[in-house]
């Protein structure tokens, strides 16, 4: 590894430490200072001896968006430097650059920087035609995913895999940290009724496995269409363990902005299907909650108003002033537990609300992200927290064996 490393900041002079938080500015380090920095969590991208000569020679297609990058230079950009053969770039949801609203269409474009063509795998082309790979020899994976259900880079995933597995394609799976790892929870998605981009497979909302890990899984319970199984080759991160915290150095998409976010997100992304506002068009977006409704509840003291903003240009409840709860840090008003998806907060929040009838969109969003028909109806009904959970147990508990077969850290 410190082979690799000293490689690496002798060639480029870009390492930055990958374990600080996501809003610090990381600064180069000297290859002594790497070479000391043995509990450091690296990412696959960083071990190029274990992938460099798997596509010596080759013809690359690149799965990558602006979390692919090893310091502070884009995979991309590595590659090329290494005088690979790149022939595309695929982009999942938000685009290469990461600056797309959420379910924003993305056009196939051109790289300023590389000129090289640049395919969307949202929208309309969800997973790459055979047209769009045939020129290709090996593919690469490199996106920061994490660790929920509904988070749609595991679906892109699939898609590619899908794609390399018919189309006789090589797959590197380059791995990242999950930093939603120490959480396993949720129903286990029922993929007969509620199979969709925010959900393709029979897991919990939070699966507690990296997105090598989770290729694995993939592969192993041959999910893929008919089947098939993927040529899959996945390259471990270094000194990383599930228990072991990881900071992501960029925001992985633009409405998470932050570590926090990205912890509240398997709670609070459930509002999504609500007609409350969870930050999207602040600066705290998946840090707050609220609804101009919530005004008498005088609990509900915290204000913010929705505008457009980047990531956000139509953001729910734009322009109006909401009441709620600022989540940025403990809010003494809900208990809050960090191995859990709180429900609990979903639960008070429709008690306190004024027209239950309003509280939850009129389509079936909310089946689509808890992955099953009676969570609104539980909800409605007041059913206490822990009957809801104990409707998840037994399908928890068989994920969780299933999980095991997968993993690549203890």
């Amino acid at each position: 590894m410190r082979k690799i490393l000293t490689i690496l900041f002798s060639v480029f002079v870009l390492f930055s430490c990958s374990s600080k938080g996501t809003n610090n500015t990381n600064e180069d380090k000297h290859t002594s200072e790497i070479e000391a920095q043995d509990t450091t969590i690296y990412p696959g991208i960083y071990d190029t001896e274990s992938y460099i000569n798997l596509i010596k020679d080759k013809r690359i297609g690149i799965i990558a968006n602006q979390t692919s990058i090893i310091g502070n230079t884009h995979l991309v950009d590595t590659l090329i430097k290494l005088e690979q053969n790149i022939i595309k770039v695929f982009c999942p949801e938000h685009g290469f650059r990461g600056t797309e609203d959420a379910g924003a269409s993305i056009d196939n474009s051109i790289d300023s920087k590389t000129g090289l063509p640049i395919i969307s795998l949202y929208g309309n082309n969800k997973k790459p035609y055979d047209e769009q790979v045939n020129d290709l020899d090996i593919i690469i994976f490199d996106l920061q995913d994490v660790g929920v259900r509904f988070y749609t880079y595991i679906s892109t995933l699939h898609y590619v895999m899908e794609s390399c597995a018919e189309n006789n394609i090589p797959l590197i799976v380059l791995d990242r940290p999950n930093p939603n790892a120490n959480i396993i929870d949720g129903a286990i998605l029922d993929t007969a009724n509620y199979r969709s981009f925010i959900g393709m497979h029979p897991v919990p909302i939070a699966y507690g496995m990296t997105i090598g890990e989770y290729s694995r899984m993939i592969n192993g319970e041959k999910w893929l269409n008919n089947g098939v199984q993927c040529d899959l080759t996945v390259i471990k991160c270094t000194n990383y363990m599930h228990n072991k915290k990881y900071y992501l150095p960029v925001r992985p998409s633009p409405n998470l902005p932050n570590d926090r976010s990205i912890e509240l997100y398997p709670t609070l992304c459930l509002f999504e299907s609500t007609n409350l506002s969870i930050g999207r068009g602040t600066n705290t977006q998946f840090q707050i909650i609220g609804h101009p409704a919530l005004s008498t509840i005088p609990e509900a003291s915290f204000t913010f108003t929705p505008q457009p903003n980047d990531g956000a240009s139509n953001p729910k409840l734009k322009g109006e002033l909401c009441y709620g709860f600022d989540l940025t840090q403990d809010c003494s008003i809900f208990d809050w537990e960090t191995d859990k998806i709180n429900i609990s907060l979903i639960i008070e929040i429709y008690n306190m609300f004024p027209n239950k009838d309003e509280f939850f969109k009129s389509s079936n969003s909310i089946e689509l992200l808890s992955g099953y028909k009676d969570f609104r109806t539980q909800i409605i009904n007041q059913v206490r927290e822990e009957d809801i959970r104990n409707g998840w147990e037994d399908g928890l508990n068989e994920f969780k064996e299933i999980r095991k077969r997968y993993l690549l850290y203890d």
